[in-house]
């Protein structure tokens, strides 16, 4: 069976979507919320809206992307949270996300870039959120607090229940491995 090429393209931004999805949902709700599905539910709705998608210019499609996410993360966490809807932390989830994902284009190797350059920059962080999200479980999860949730050693080493050199180990092997998978993403 031939691979329909639009769904092909979008599929390309799976690992993007999941990374952003997987560092914004509130800890307490890991298990609870099918990510896959909530990704699964986004590319979807983005290709059948592939219209609207061409006619966006190549910067913005990475953020509409983004707002469809947004929407269907809130759906989710609201069917577990029914009768305790909070418009506050709605509008704080699709601030989250959208400041995970310009820290993800900051984390990713390179220049700061020019307007004109904006595409290069957003290829580098699909291919970042890619990387981490190859990474053993225990790595990909000390990394995210370490860098995007600002958690300490010891504080990381707390939440995994592990040994704050346990931890540091984590983090080695998964920036050696991040280098080792990204190396020439510049070149």
């Amino acid at each position: 069976m031939p691979v329909d090429a639009p769904a092909a393209s979008f599929d390309r931004y799976r690992h993007y979507l999941a990374f952003l999805a997987r560092v914004n949902l509130d800890p307490r709700l890991n298990g609870k919320v099918d990510l896959s599905g909530v990704v699964q539910q986004t590319l979807l709705e983005a290709h059948q809206e592939q219209v609207q998608w061409k006619a966006l210019p190549a910067g913005k499609q990475l953020a509409y992307l983004r707002c469809i996410l947004t929407h269907n993360l809130q759906d989710e966490i609201r069917k577990l949270t029914s009768g305790k809807r909070d418009v506050r932390r709605e509008r704080s989830l699709e601030q989250a996300i959208e400041n995970s994902s310009r820290w993800l284009m900051d984390w990713a190797p390179g220049k700061d870039t020019p307007p004109a350059a904006q595409l290069d920059k957003a290829e580098r962080a699909l291919r970042l959120a890619a990387a981490l999200d190859r990474l053993p479980e225990a790595q990909r999860a000390a990394l995210v607090l370490q860098h995007w949730q600002g958690w300490s050693l010891a504080e990381i080493a707390t939440h995994m229940e592990r040994t704050p050199a346990a931890v540091g180990g984590l983090l080695k092997r998964g920036l050696r491995q991040m280098r080792e998978e990204l190396h020439g993403i510049d070149e």
